[in-house]
């Protein structure tokens, strides 16, 4: 099973204030090459192995004598290069359209000779508006990037400032047209939903302008508050309210039909794209397929076991600086476990969860194991199983969290 590879790139023009990332101002330029070199090291490009399991043995073991050391209790993954083949190449942040061409092209080389990448590999850089020249996106064509991930959330000004964004509706535009003349045709719109004083009027409004630019995929998310944001202070202390819940699955259900509509397919809860243009690498995590990760704060899985980056950005240059692994936490999944992130992940997938690979999988059956809890959402409407498959109705996808309390 070809892996995918993550490259988390932290930087961003400002910090938004929902972000729960991992992410850093930019700075200067000198902070962002001494990051870049951190993760040339860390992919190998300079040293003789890095953080990837072999593909004949991908148990947890020590470093050799000249290669990354593990950090104390954490033993590094090894491998010899080109070890591991991989179809997607994922550049996620922060935002990594802030890298310079030259730096994105240094990256890609460390990643190939890591890996084994497929000639149609699909290789995305998530972008945001006012961060790309034509230049720096016809760079970026030229050297492999097939896919932008665009950042849009949404058109209206008065919503981007709370968000502190850092850009307005017209850089959006622009930044789209900019991405079309550059050559790219595999677009992706992230938009933002159940923002503070966001209407269904104005959620249509957004939904109409992203059809009419016709993006080939696209992303909804539903506001989240998290803790130790500026948006959580700014809901704790009253001066932005809670997001209504009753409002943002109204909005939910008003893309589902205006998507489909302009002929948009839902393959997965939040994502949407036209025929063949589903994210190769996002289906990785919901497959449950190995994905390997680099950079701060970056997450990996292969086989049972997964494994995560520290999240400062300083304290994971330094640790790959000295000859470290960043590698703070690394967990080999129990079975019951590796069943339950199986069965829900699948089941984000319109098309659901294929019984037999489960059975193929984990030796077992998933109905004789979940199936008294899954009757009861089956009786209300909120699951369908056939005779091979176990899905979300539309209904379900609405309460999918309920149905995800099953496995978890």
């Amino acid at each position: 099973m070809p892996a995918g590879v993550y490259i988390h790139i932290p930087f961003c023009k400002s910090r938004c204030s929902y972000c729960d990332f991992a992410t850093d101002v930019y700075r200067n330029d000198e902070a962002v090459e001494r990051y870049v070199s951190a993760l040339l090291k860390e992919t190998g490009a300079n040293v003789g192995a890095g953080l990837v399991p072999t593909r004949e043995d991908d148990s947890l073991r020590s470093t050799q004598a000249g290669r990354l050391r593990s950090s104390p209790g954490h033993p590094s993954l090894i491998t010899h290069h080109s070890s591991l083949a991989s179809d997607t190449i994922y550049f996620g942040g922060g935002t990594p359209s802030l890298l310079s061409p030259d730096q994105l092209e240094r990256i890609l080389e460390a990643v190939r000779e890591r890996f084994e990448i497929a000639e149609d590999a699909e290789i995305t850089v998530e972008m945001n508006p006012a961060t790309v020249t034509l230049e720096k996106l016809k760079d970026f064509r030229a050297l492999g990037v097939n896919r932008a991930s665009f950042g849009v959330q949404t058109f209206d000004d008065r919503s981007l400032k709370l968000l502190a964004r850092g850009h307005d509706a017209d850089d959006a535009r622009n930044t789209y047209e900019l991405l079309r003349t550059a050559g790219f045709d595999n677009i992706s719109f992230d938009l933002i939903g159940g923002l503070p004083h966001q209407t269904i009027e104005g959620w249509k409004a957004n939904l109409e302008e992203a059809v009419a630019m016709s993006p080939e995929h696209v992303s909804l998310y539903l506001l989240e508050i998290h803790e130790g944001t500026p948006l959580a202070e700014q809901v704790r202390s009253g001066r932005q309210p809670l997001p209504d819940e009753d409002l943002a699955a109204e909005m939910y259900e008003a893309m589902l039909e205006r998507l489909d509509a302009a002929g948009y397919e839902q393959y997965e809860i939040s994502n949407f794209s036209r025929t063949g243009r589903e994210s190769r690498h996002n289906l990785k995590y919901w497959e449950l397929d190995p994905v390997i990760g680099f950079g701060v704060s970056a997450h990996s899985f292969y086989g049972s076991k997964r494994w995560v980056n520290a999240r400062d950005t300083l304290a994971y240059v330094r640790s790959v600086e000295c000859g470290d692994s960043p590698v703070v936490e690394i967990d080999d999944l129990p079975e019951k476990q590796l069943k339950a992130e199986f069965a829900f992940l699948k089941l984000r997938l319109n098309k659901g969860l294929d019984l037999a690979d489960y059975r193929e999988r984990f030796g077992s059956e998933l109905l004789s194991e979940f199936g008294e809890e899954l009757g009861e959402f089956r009786e209300i409407g909120l699951i369908e199983i056939s005779e091979s498959t176990l899905r979300l109705t539309d209904r379900g996808r609405l309460y999918s969290n309920e149905v995800f309390g099953v496995f978890v």
